[in-house]
């Protein structure tokens, strides 16, 4: 299963956002580092086991019948990198930064930096993949034509024909984490000129093949009145968890970004009261009370801002030691990276606060007097309930 989408090397392995371990670098094809989890070994085994005894009744190898069943197992994983390849390589020619690609238990993704700008784009993108893989299905069949099928290459050559194809048309069902979503996403964009859009649209219709993967093994066992067997059960419950997940993260992502425009300095930003240093948090209280304020600013002799009062260090001060604590043990100094202008609005302003996190940051008009100050907590409250 795709999203977005040599020889071992010894650099450490990749981690994530979190911190944590998030597989082992195993090539840089294309200067694109390519990671596999732990995880790929559980279903590399599962799918060797349950494999073998179709190899031994083709070929009767015996023991050697797991070596040819753990290739199937590689061919797979080989046909999920090929496809997220694609993925990569299209959006590196439209100037989209790959950052990583992992291959895990239920497939493989490309992690990138950025979106395409145009539902065109975007099309492309998420084609290239499911098209290289039929592209080597058709391929993969039309060699096995020419091999007795009872031999090993033939056997390898259907495995790789089977394996494209499974990825390939898995990957084109039209709901989103999948590539097929993502063309329905860059079709409703086209269509409505909405990016949001298309992905509620793509984003609902991977939640209804969630539940249909989940459901799909006991109907394919309905007209018998058997059961599904529990590893089918299991992967059935594993996809379309993931799928579920993997949509509503999507739902999540176009909601936040539909957000950001609204994003604007001037209307987030708090009106803050000025203090001498020395002043007592008490009396700062009162003062940001009288004026109306939701902050205060600590100031120099000269009257210039040096400092920002921390709200959650203030707030952690006992009522009863504020008049006897001065604000200058509960504020934070006003650096370059923590000075932003009030016309900051929507990406601009992320991106200031990416180059440069704090809790809080002084704003500044045009003329480079002071505007107010700008808390990050509010800027996370306006996405709440995302």
């Amino acid at each position: 299963m795709t999203t977005d989408n040599g020889s071992a090397s010894r650099e450490p392995a990749a981690r994530d956002s979190g911190g944590r371990r998030s597989g082992w670098l195993m090539a840089r094809p294309y200067g694109i580092p390519i990671y596999v989890t732990p995880s790929w070994l559980v279903i590399a085994a599962i799918i060797t086991i349950l494999y073998e005894p179709v190899v031994e009744s083709l070929l009767g190898l015996g023991a050697a019948s797991y070596l040819v069943a753990f290739v199937f197992a590689v061919l797979l994983y080989a046909s999920v990198l090929v496809h997220e390849l694609a993925h990569a390589v299209v959006a590196r020619m439209f100037g989209i930064p790959v950052e990583r690609i992992t291959l895990f238990m239920l497939g493989g993704v490309t992690e990138m930096r950025g979106e395409a700008r145009t539902p065109g784009r975007e099309f492309l993108i998420a084609f290239a993949g499911p098209l290289l893989s039929l592209v080597l299905a058709a391929a993969g069949w039309a060699a096995q034509l020419f091999v007795p099928p009872d031999t090993v290459p033939g056997v390898l050559l259907w495995q790789l024909f089977v394996a494209n194809l499974l990825v390939g048309v898995f990957n084109l069902m039209p709901g989103l984490p999948l590539d097929g979503g993502k063309v329905v996403r860059s079709a409703v964009w086209a269509l409505t000129r909405r990016p949001t859009a298309g992905t509620v649209v793509a984003a609902w219709g991977g939640r209804v093949l969630a539940v249909f993967v989940v459901g799909l093994p006991f109907l394919l066992y309905l007209p018998s009145g058997r059961m599904p067997s529990v590893f089918m059960v299991l992967l059935g419950v594993l996809l379309g968890g993931f799928m579920w997940m993997g949509a509503g993260s999507a739902l999540r992502g176009a909601r936040f970004r539909e957000r950001i425009p609204r994003l604007r300095v001037r209307l987030l930003a708090r009106r803050a009261v000025a203090v001498p240093s020395g002043t007592p948090l008490a009396e700062a209280d009162r003062r940001m009370a009288e004026a109306d304020a939701g902050a205060v600013l600590v100031t120099d002799s000269s009257g210039a801002p040096v400092s920002i009062v921390s709200h959650d260090a203030a707030g952690a001060v006992p009522e009863e030691r504020r008049p006897w604590i001065s604000v200058d043990h509960v504020s934070r100094a006003v650096t370059g990276g923590a000075v932003i202008g009030a016309d900051l609005e929507g990406e601009r302003l992320l991106a200031a606060m990416r180059a440069h996190p704090a809790a809080e940051y002084l704003v500044v008009g045009e003329d480079g007097g002071v505007f107010g100050v700008l808390r990050t907590r509010d800027v996370d409250d306006a996405f709440a309930g995302i």
